[in-house]
């Protein structure tokens, strides 16, 4: 789970993001919940963490493992730190951000996974349809291909689709460490991205999936102070 991130934003000055309270609890804190309610144990849980590290591994001890992003190279590159970091024996990698994924359902996540292994997919990706603004959308091309464009890079018919990446993978190990080291740098914001991990994927016609939640209200990505409050009020009425 990707955890290394400061949150500028959310005016997170000597708090890592993740760490930042819903309901009463760190944001991160249920959805190593979940985790731990579809039977992962410590040393399949590992928090890929950086700024503030210590106070993540303060709050969560030993319930998880951890692996160290010393420096912030994109959401690709936290996920090889944490994918080398996992026991030798795991063959297919759930992947996913601590700061939009407190509201997984334990079933949704087992379908995706499942799912994954059922297709013999080197890629799975989930999806949702919701309101998309300031978000990237999933382009679905006329041969049948998916790319995912960011939202800096939008052409005005794109920006009407409503289908996001949520950013939640299950990745075949082999085949995204082999692929790793010669992964190109995302255009425009030049860092080692998820997305492009789908590219290759599809470029080099390997089998690649799209799974899209069917309540899309279980991605609720916390950005911003006010969607930190929003996600706030949920988790509160639901408790």
């Amino acid at each position: 789970m990707l955890a290394a991130g400061r949150g500028t934003r959310l005016k997170s000055v000597d708090m890592p993001k993740v760490m930042r309270e819903i309901g009463g609890r760190p944001m991160v804190d249920f959805t190593v919940k979940t985790l731990e309610k579809m039977g992962f144990k410590p040393e399949q849980i590992c928090l890929v963490v950086g700024f503030e590290k210590e106070k993540i591994m303060a709050h969560f001890g030993k319930r998880v493992s951890y692996a160290v992003q010393s420096e912030q190279k994109g959401t690709a590159h936290a996920a090889f730190t944490g994918m080398i970091a996992l026991p030798k024996n795991i063959e297919q990698v759930l992947v996913m951000g601590g700061d939009d994924s407190a509201f997984y359902e334990v079933e949704t996540l087992e379908y995706l996974i499942e799912k994954h292994i059922e297709s013999k997919a080197v890629l799975s990706l989930l999806t949702a349809e919701r309101s998309p603004e300031g978000l990237g959308r999933i382009v679905r091309t006329s041969d049948g291909g998916v790319e995912i464009v960011e939202k800096e890079n939008l052409t005005e018919e794109q920006k009407k689709i409503k289908e996001i990446s949520t950013g939640t993978f299950v990745l075949d190990r082999n085949w995204f460490e082999k692929i790793f080291p010669v992964m190109p740098l995302l255009p425009r914001l030049q860092e080692l991205a998820m997305p492009m991990a789908l590219t290759m994927a599809r470029d080099s016609k390997e089998r690649y999936q799209i799974v899209k939640l069917n309540n899309p209200d279980e991605w609720f990505g916390i950005n911003t102070l006010e969607e930190l409050d929003e996600a706030n009020k949920r988790k509160s009425q639901s408790t």
